[in-house]
């Protein structure tokens, strides 16, 4: 079925709800995102053991974002109250790879069908050794440049400004383009299988991304609220939480663009956040954490595409079966 199941980072993404998805008859994938290697591979381990079909990883390349220091302390100072607020600290800077060079090894040393890489792309050289082993790679554009800039790769995800979740790019350093807009323009200038994301919610909206030119339709939000999304609590009744009414991009959480629904935290300190990835991640951690304990939505990244309101709680087979009905 021409249906992906995004590779959402920070637990959405879990074994589970890839295995689902995958028996369904669509790709299901998995977000080496905020992991180990090791926890990378044990969950790889998981899903191995749970389907026999092909399914795809993730990896984020590691940050290249200019860190201005003055800028992060005076985020730090101004997050200071709503941290003493969850009680917690912000959180202290870590590892900016994300565990890179470890996690391509591992990968390398025994590769998942698909290999996958968000904001940014490998080079050649990369590229290349993972299809030697036999892995298929794809790399997220968000702009003709960046496709034009990924021609090693075996396919593209088009990710338009509509999608949930960071924004994909590594040119674009404030968001992106329209879905519709962008896929035909990156299907006139390239050959390569196109694999459409951004706000799409209904099998309306798959055939519509088909007849533009992708091969397939990837969806993220629309498998959040699902039992086998690793989803918190609070985040899935946020989807559906008629108080919640629109989305927008913010920095405010991670240091880098990413599109959420419009809550407290959102709204006050999007104007403040520097771009700092992952230096803000790690800073806010600990109040993410704790407002996701608490259950308070206002305080937590809530983290959807343009069609939330679309999203089902229903299994993962059975929307994968109504996105690809008629």
């Amino acid at each position: 079925m021409p249906v992906v199941q995004a590779p959402m980072a920070g637990g959405a993404a879990r074994p589970e709800l890839a295995a689902a998805v995958c028996e369904a008859g669509a790709l299901g994938f998995l977000a080496a995102g905020y992991k180990s290697a090791a926890a990378m591979r044990e969950e790889i381990d998981r899903l191995r053991a749970a389907t026999s079909r092909p399914f795809g990883v993730n990896v984020f390349m590691p940050s290249r974002d200019t860190v201005d220091p003055a800028a992060l302390a005076a985020y730090a100072e101004r997050l200071a109250p709503e941290a003493e607020r969850l009680g917690v600290t912000p959180g202290e800077p870590g590892d900016r790879t994300d565990d890179w060079d470890a996690k391509i090894d591992d990968l390398l040393a025994d590769p998942p069908p698909i290999v996958s890489f968000t904001f940014g792309c490998p080079d050649e050289e990369l590229i290349r050794a993972f299809q030697r082993r036999g892995a298929v790679v794809i790399v997220t554009v968000t702009s003709v440049a960046e496709a034009r800039a990924a021609a090693a790769a075996d396919a593209l995800c088009v990710q338009g400004v509509e999608a949930g979740g960071h924004q994909g790019s590594w040119t674009n350093a404030d968001g992106g383009t329209p879905l519709r807009e962008l896929l035909p323009a990156v299907r006139e200038a390239t050959a390569q299988p196109l694999i459409a994301a951004g706000g799409l919610g209904t099998a309306a909206d798959v055939a519509d991304v088909l007849a533009l030119g992708a091969d397939a339709a990837q969806l993220g939000t629309a498998f959040l609220r699902c039992p086998e999304s690793g989803a918190s609590a609070v985040h899935k009744a946020a989807l559906a939480d008629p108080r919640f009414t629109e989305t927008a991009l913010t920095r405010a959480f991670s240091g880098r663009p990413a599109r959420g629904l419009v809550n407290r935290f959102l709204t006050e300190y999007s104007p403040h956040a520097p771009a700092a990835y992952p230096e803000v991640h790690f800073m806010t951690a600990p109040l993410r954490k704790a407002a996701a304990a608490r259950g308070d939505a206002d305080a937590l990244h809530l983290w959807a595409g343009t069609s939330y309101r679309l999203a089902s709680a229903a299994p993962a087979a059975e929307i994968v079966a109504s996105l690809t009905k008629g």
